[in-house]
């Protein structure tokens, strides 16, 4: 927490589901029923998880990365002013990869309190899960659509001898391997895919071998890259 508001206020940024709408905290639950307004990357996305749980009648508001920049300072005034605000993205940690960060150096700009709710992560889901070694890591965000960059920050998380973790396109995944292929061919390498839904799966082995599995079985769903060169 940070600061103190004028009459009470404050933003909280809560963790929601990755993918199973069970996956959220009792805590987190009773912060969104008890919530002034709640502020929504997607307020239709949103929608389904707060029905879900029986939230009705909130007051949303969209802070989506177009406009986070914007609406940021309006939040934060409302806040000062007594409001109790609930940030969530789509999915997951607010903030990472998704919005959030403008929001909470808009609060510390203007000395409001915010709270960050502990919560479902597909970064550290992924890690566990893949079975490589979790006692250092480095996450990279989304990987760049051009190749040299992908490139350059695969082989940046190979070099550190860390666990190198990254959010990867199914439309791209057999490019990103075919470059994994070329600069670590015996790297351990995981593709987790659908994290909590009801189609999970963990694909393990070398970039040649889930180059070959993903050729034959399709690439479809959300999914995160783990790599590992030690």
């Amino acid at each position: 927490m940070s600061g103190e508001g004028d009459r009470g206020g404050r933003i909280i940024l809560v963790p929601t589901p990755i993918g199973n709408l069970g996956d959220i905290t009792l805590r987190a639950i009773e912060v969104l029923k008890s919530a002034d307004r709640i502020a929504c990357e997607d307020t239709r996305r949103s929608g389904i998880l707060l029905s879900h749980h029986g939230i009705t009648g909130k007051s949303l508001t969209s802070l989506h990365e177009h406009n986070e920049s914007r609406k940021s300072p309006e939040l934060v005034a409302a806040a000062k002013a007594g409001e109790t605000i609930a940030f969530v993205s789509d999915a997951g940690m607010p903030g990472v990869s998704d919005p959030g960060y403008r929001l909470v150096q808009a609060c510390l700009d203007a000395e409001v309190p915010f709270e960050v709710l502990p919560g479902p992560s597909a970064v550290l889901t992924a890690l566990i899960g893949s079975g490589l070694p979790c006692h250092a890591f480095r996450f990279g965000g989304f990987l760049s659509v051009k190749s040299g960059k992908r490139r350059s920050a695969m082989n940046a998380a190979l070099e550190s001898g860390e666990t190198g973790i990254f959010f990867e396109s199914p439309h791209r995944i057999l490019s990103t391997l075919a470059i994994l292929i070329e600069i670590a061919p015996t790297a351990k390498v995981c593709v987790a895919r659908e994290l909590s839904k009801k189609f999970e799966t963990y694909h393990r082995g070398t970039p040649g071998e889930l180059l070959e599995w993903f050729k034959s079985h399709g690439t479809k769903g959300e999914m995160v890259l783990l790599m590992n060169g030690a």
